[in-house]
């Protein structure tokens, strides 16, 4: 698909990730939607860099765990565009609570974990597949997380709302073809982003000792393989994963 042009819903894009996703969308020609919560400075950031790189670029409060508030950014949003081609879920909470802490992890965090990072998507995804489909079709990729294909990463919970993207992905590949293709990104470990410095030590050491690469995953490289996956035309129901190969071995070592 020729991207410019484009429409691109990013959620979280006032975030470390979901900014470098914003600024490679915006240089491969796309006008930019991008979804905030409480980081204003952020959000910022990012509609600068967007402008800056030609393309036109919007600021819209999302709380995802409120259907109301999605209904609204998404009104918002084809209000000001009258279009949206591509969607990225990229928003998601977690928080450092190492595997055997079964009972720090309490009924209302996991509430918030899996609200905000499977049910926000899916609601996200419904709201916009009528609009998706139009004109040559749409994109859909979801940002989720090697923790959703192995036991480490900042919680259960985490692991678990991953786990349930990536097979939301699947899902939903089957669900809106042969319009909409749905994909997948999976970080590991990227350095220095508000999301890694949630992550148990033992988890983050794991995931550096594990990288064969000698190195993990950057922004850069997930918002690479998010352009792409948007341009491609025939990849549907696929999980990319950037970490510098340190799920090759699918090890142990990285439970909290």
């Amino acid at each position: 698909m020729d991207l410019n042009g484009k429409v691109a819903m990013v959620t979280g894009g006032s975030g470390d990730i979901g900014g470098a996703i914003c600024r490679a969308l915006a240089e491969a020609g796309c006008d930019i939607a991008l979804t905030y919560v409480g980081n204003t400075a952020g959000a910022e950031d990012t509609a600068a860099a967007v402008t800056a790189a030609g393309r036109r670029v919007h600021r819209v409060a999302l709380d995802q765990r409120d259907e109301e508030s999605i209904e609204a950014a998404v009104a918002n949003v084809l209000g000001t565009f009258d279009r949206c081609d591509i969607l990225v879920n990229n928003a998601a909470w977690n928080i450092g609570i190492p595997f055997r802490q079964m009972q720090t992890l309490d009924a209302d965090t996991w509430d918030r974990v899996l609200e905000t990072n499977l049910r926000g998507p899916y609601l996200l995804c419904r709201a916009l597949a009528e609009h998706l489909r139009a004109g040559d079709g749409g994109r859909i990729v979801n940002i989720a997380s090697v923790g959703g294909l192995n036991p480490g990463s900042s919680s259960i919970a985490y692991s678990c709302s991953k786990a349930g993207l990536i097979h939301l992905t699947h899902c939903l590949a089957v669900a809106l073809a042969p319009e909409i293709s749905v994909n997948c990104v999976a970080p590991g470990l990227v350095e220095g982003t508000r999301m890694a410095l949630r992550l148990p030590d033992e988890v983050s050491a794991g995931a550096r000792r594990q990288a064969v690469l000698g190195k993990v995953g950057s922004a850069e490289d997930i918002a690479d393989a998010t352009v792409m996956l948007c341009r491609a035309d025939t990849i549907t129901g696929q999980t990319i994963v950037v970490d510098g190969g340190a799920t090759a071995q699918f090890p142990l070592s990285l439970r909290a």
